[in-house]
């Protein structure tokens, strides 16, 4: 029986106005013909709602309910060898081979207990029910748990007020971001930023005077994880963003990073909770031969644990009673699993309308467990994902394999953290590439801005992926109002998401033959809405091929580039592109009929 992620241990998930499709292999020894159904309820109801199961092919039936509430609802199969069906379907081959039914009908009287005068009466009969006795439940109960719409389709912004007046500052640039399209806007820690060890420009080990420090360097004498940098500003500053915001259709999400700078009242009120070393002195972050002096990990195996578990639950609720219900997480795979299935499912079930975003850049499967254990959305590899194989595979596996049940991918172009050689090298066109893909391999998507629209490419120095003079330790200055900004682009693409229900989910995408490595080409569709994208990988030259289209809706079509407001006509599977970066180097179809 499917959905089920490990054998029913973790929920499948949907989000709220889904279909739950439930699969089952169906099947009883001897010839008697078999029916089955699926039960599905709220959890917490009574009472099972049944719906019949439809006969595919080899034993394998389907069904399926839709989920209309936030929570989690539960479901199985049964099935049972049903003599009334049995006798009816032979019934009807007697009849059909012109055998005499008189003494079929009275058995079919005796099965039914009631009269069966006839052929006619015999294929109007309402089944009966079985008895319990014959019925066999599928041997588990199955979870699902749905979330909000924005679980499956949202669209991030990732800003840092600092660079833009504080709290206040941003709710004077929302209208530049919901001109931009997106729906939610992600704020690195907005806490106080701790002055020991404090790192300086470009993450120089110490820091000059006028040095704001990295937002992840969280705790100062001002407060911890339950406090707002002052020159931020104030809480009621950060009501009235979030007030903002939501008039605009947006949801801010806030980051949650479960750490601490040397000054954060958690050193000095509960020493205990973390690691301590011989010389005396609190662990500091690492990851060889790099050290982060102004970072102080929590130890989530202290004899403590408990009061520390419940502690960090609470930094959520907190803020949940801030009206945030968006979190990214930082680097939850440095933290203890056990943390996370427990906190995520207290805090689900007093608010399922919470989001929780990992952002685990690690190994696949560590990224794939934080998933069933709870996390809404999942950072990917997407940035270093840039050639036509490497694409196809890693997206294929994203809206084809079984682990889609769990795991929704969210995909960035860019973050503070991650400035990958394609867009380094590639110039504007590469940025237009990256940003098309984003827009329509995954229905959850994000960027980096104002860094990405204005194409900000230095790395740190060679072969890094770090940005010069990066954001993440000092204030900028952006032009947002930049002439060659790709600001229009970004605004159509999000259009064009929100406007097509074929780029709100995932599970629909199909790559299409090509024959040139440097043309990747994919579709999407929802019931009659089809989007095709076209995108030219190499960013320098024209590039051109023959597509095999094989999801065409009829014999001729035709194609409206939904960026550009291009027309064309196409005809049959095999048809021609041509694309050149210095132009457009994607086009973004929505096909219809001819």
């Amino acid at each position: 029986m499917r959905p089920q992620v490990e054998a029913g241990r973790y929920p499948a998930k949907r989000a709220v106005g889904d279909e739950v499709i439930v699969e089952a292999d169906v099947f009883a020894d001897g010839h008697d013909a078999v029916a089955c159904e699926v039960l599905w309820r709220f959890k917490g109801e009574n009472r099972w709602q049944r719906v019949g199961m439809e006969f595919r092919h080899n034993d394998h039936w389907v069904a399926s309910f839709r989920v209309e509430k936030l929570g989690r609802y539960e479901y199985t199969v049964r099935g049972w060898s049903d003599p009334f069906l049995t006798w009816r379907r032979d019934l009807v081959k007697r009849r059909d081979a012109g055998q005499d039914l008189t003494i079929d009908l009275k058995i079919g009287a005796e099965i039914l207990g009631a009269e069966i005068p006839d052929y006619e009466t015999a294929m109007k009969v309402d089944v009966p029910p079985p008895r319990d006795e014959a019925v066999a439940t599928y041997e588990k109960t199955l979870e699902v748990v749905v979330e909000p719409l924005r679980a499956r389709f949202s669209s991030w912004y990732e800003c840092f007020p600092r660079s833009f007046g504080g709290l206040r500052g941003m709710v004077d640039h929302l209208p530049y971001i919901e001109a931009l399209g997106f729906n939610v806007l992600y704020l690195p820690p907005v806490h106080p930023v701790g002055v020991t060890a404090r790192k300086g420009k470009n993450n120089a080990v110490s820091a000059k005077p006028g040095d704001v420090g990295s937002p992840w360097a969280i705790g100062a004498k001002e407060g911890g994880h339950k406090a707002i940098e002052p020159s931020l500003g104030t809480f009621d500053d950060f009501h009235a963003l979030v007030a903002a915001a939501g008039k605009r259709g947006m949801q801010i999400a806030l980051d949650i990073a479960f750490q601490c700078s040397p000054d954060h009242p958690y050193v000095r009120e509960h020493p205990e909770w973390f690691r301590w070393r011989p010389d005396g002195t609190v662990q500091y972050a690492e990851n060889p031969p790099k050290k982060y002096q102004d970072i102080y990990p929590f130890d989530f195996d202290s004899p403590q644990w408990k009061s520390l578990w419940e502690e960090l639950r609470s930094v959520f609720e907190f803020w949940i009673g801030h009206g945030v219900t968006i979190f990214r997480v930082d680097n939850p795979h440095t933290k203890a699993f056990d943390f996370w299935e427990w906190c995520i499912s207290e805090l689900k079930s007093k608010h399922p309308e919470v989001i929780f975003l990992s952002e685990a850049f690690t190994r696949p499967r560590v990224m794939h467990k934080l998933a069933k254990l709870g996390f809404t959305q999942s950072y990917t590899y997407f940035t270093w994902r840039n050639t036509k194989w490497e694409l196809q595979e890693y997206f294929t596996e994203l809206s084809q394999d079984p682990s889609r049940e769990y795991f929704r991918p969210n995909i960035w172009p860019n973050t503070p953290d991650i400035l990958h050689e394609y867009l380094q090298h590639g110039g504007r066109p590469a940025f237009i590439v990256r940003a098309v893909l984003a827009a329509t391999l995954a229905a959850n998507c994000g960027m980096y801005g104002p860094a990405f629209e204005l194409m900000e490419a230095a790395p740190r120095e060679p072969g890094s992926e770090e940005y010069l003079n990066s954001e993440k330790y000092e204030i900028k200055r952006w032009d947002v109002g930049r002439a060659d900004s790709l600001r229009p682009l970004i605004s159509r693409l999000n259009e064009i998401r929100k406007a097509n229900p074929a780029l709100q989910s995932d599970w629909s995408l199909r790559f299409h033959a090509v024959d040139n490595d440097q043309l990747l080409v994919f579709s999407k569709q929802e019931e009659s809405n089809l989007i095709l994208v076209a995108v030219n990988l190499d960013p320098r030259v024209q590039q051109a091929g023959w597509v095999d289209f094989d999801r065409a809706p009829s014999a001729s079509y035709a194609l409206e580039d939904l960026v550009t407001t291009g027309r064309y006509s196409w005809s049959g599977r095999r048809n021609f592109i041509q694309l050149d970066p210095q132009t457009l180097p994607a086009h973004v179809f929505r096909v219809t009929r001819a």
